[in-house]
């Protein structure tokens, strides 16, 4: 079992990731070692040009990369990021889908891909998170 029992009692630990929370980003679902986390694209996530700013899509990446490896482990942290951009977003909504690929002794690897709702691929995104 991992740290958290239930969905709802993730969610409550990360209600308090404001950035990521005040960004309009959701916990929708929650497995042993993985998540997924959405977000309604609005206008406050668009750069000059009006497509999706990445920051907007790796913060996503990024949330969903910090549930995955705290219900692995808690207190855990990244140690190192990367994020390939695939696509721009067609759709009304994003969604990044994580799942720990290696556990060890003081480090977790997970991949997050990103889509949006018409199934378009955004990104790809791997994470190494430490071990606190």
């Amino acid at each position: 079992m991992g740290t958290y029992k239930t969905l709802e009692e993730a969610q409550e630990a990360f209600k308090n990731d404001r950035f990521a929370t005040g960004s309009g980003m959701h916990l929708d679902a929650m497995e042993e070692n993985g998540c997924t986390c959405s977000m309604t694209i609005t206008d406050q996530h668009r750069n000059a040009y009006g497509g999706v700013m990445g920051g907007a899509i790796f913060t996503l990446a990024d949330l969903a990369l910090a549930v995955t490896a705290n219900q692995i482990h808690l207190p855990s942290v990244a140690q190192q990021v990367s994020i390939t951009y695939l696509n721009a977003p067609k759709g009304e909504q994003l969604f990044a889908k994580a799942r720990a690929i290696k556990s060890g002794k003081t480090t977790t690897v997970i991949n997050v891909d990103v889509t949006d709702d018409t199934g378009r691929w955004v990104a790809q995104f791997v994470g190494t998170a430490f071990k606190l």
